[in-house]
């Protein structure tokens, strides 16, 4: 993720000063952090990767994917994802004007039938979105919250996921095509992508936690780090935070250069397995402090377990990938790992 210096260390600092561990566990109960979204919209961050013309600040697909990582590293609950690289995107790809506030997308179902759109789904921070932000093909939709039915909801982290379910007429929707992509895919796309940028911030904070608790404990007189199994386990969990890092920065390079081929759906396999290990041998490591509410590593470990779940499962994301091995025959399988 090559983006500029400066914004790296800026959102990092904010991220320092308001993303706080009894922040995030307020936000836990009360499903929102008015400080941190205020913190993160006044410097302008939600909009970052959308053009300046189309409402946003500006920046690249890498900037908003290193914003997005330093949130996964704090585990700050905020709707970046959701109104910079996905709903919000769609909207401004689309040529739809963008709210001042927070917009999110729905992963699941939208279909028009008889000139009506019916949708059923969850989106993230629903209930908070000033835009609930749908795809039908090469349709975008952006409906007001008040024209859907917003059941609330919560993944394992206590991050809002709610239910959301609408029946109306088009006609009565804001919406507008998208020349030359299929939005049905673009917001799958980007939702899945955001999750491993997120997931990969996440990770590394977990390793770097994992490091420093085995060696500050000391068991027999020497750091715990020093002990053949617990070594095993530091190994893993950077195993884990390397390859997640490394498969998400081939699929944003991918998606940003347009040559986008099975790097996505490889990346969310990759990711997968590396959160299922390494948050499995930050636990063992940590042992008994790693679970309590006093120390920080299960709001992290939480909302990795729930976003492996979220835009699309490993078993739908393998089936892409070996589809596209199939449709390219066992001549081109090296060019199709390699290209």
């Amino acid at each position: 993720m090559s983006a500029d210096a400066l914004l790296v260390e800026t959102v990092e600092r904010l991220f320092a000063d308001v993303a706080t561990q009894e922040e995030i566990e307020h936000a836990e109960t009360a499903g929102w952090s008015a400080p941190i979204w205020s913190a993160l919209a006044d410097a302008g961050f939600p909009w970052v990767g959308i053009a300046d013309d189309r409402g946003g600040s500006g920046g690249t697909l890498d900037d908003i994917a290193a914003i997005l990582h330093a949130q996964g590293r704090t585990g700050a609950p905020a709707p970046l994802a959701e109104t910079a690289m996905i709903g919000g995107w769609l909207m401004a790809a689309a040529g739809l004007r963008l709210p001042s506030g927070p917009v999110t997308a729905v992963d699941g179902r939208a279909e028009v039938q008889g000139g009506r759109l019916l949708v059923d789904g969850t989106a993230a921070w629903g209930r908070f979105a000033e835009r609930i932000v749908v795809a039908n093909g090469h349709t975008v939709f952006a409906l007001e919250p008040a024209s859907l039915t917003i059941v609330p909801g919560a993944n394992l982290a206590g991050e809002p996921r709610d239910h959301v379910a609408a029946d109306v007429a088009i006609d009565g929707v804001e919406h507008a095509h998208l020349d030359g992509v299929d939005a049905s895919t673009a917001i799958r796309d980007r939702g899945a992508l955001s999750r491993m940028v997120l997931a990969a911030g996440a990770l590394e904070t977990v390793m770097q936690m994992t490091i420093d608790y085995t060696n500050e404990r000391r068991q027999f007189g020497k750091p715990v780090a020093t002990f053949q199994a617990v070594q095993s386990h530091l190994v893993t969990a950077a195993q884990s935070a390397v390859t997640t890092r490394m498969a998400a920065d081939i699929a944003v390079r991918a998606l940003a250069s347009g040559s986008l081929g099975i790097e996505i759906a490889a990346a969310r396999v990759v990711m997968d397995g590396a959160i299922t290990a390494g948050t499995r041998a930050a636990h063992q490591a940590h042992g008994a402090i790693g679970v309590t509410r006093e120390y920080r590593l299960h709001q992290l470990t939480r909302r990795l377990w729930a976003w492996r779940h979220e835009w699309g499962t490993t078993r739908e994301w393998r089936r892409q990938v070996g589809h596209a091995a199939l449709a390219r025959g066992a001549d081109a399988l090296f060019d199709l790992i390699t290209s």
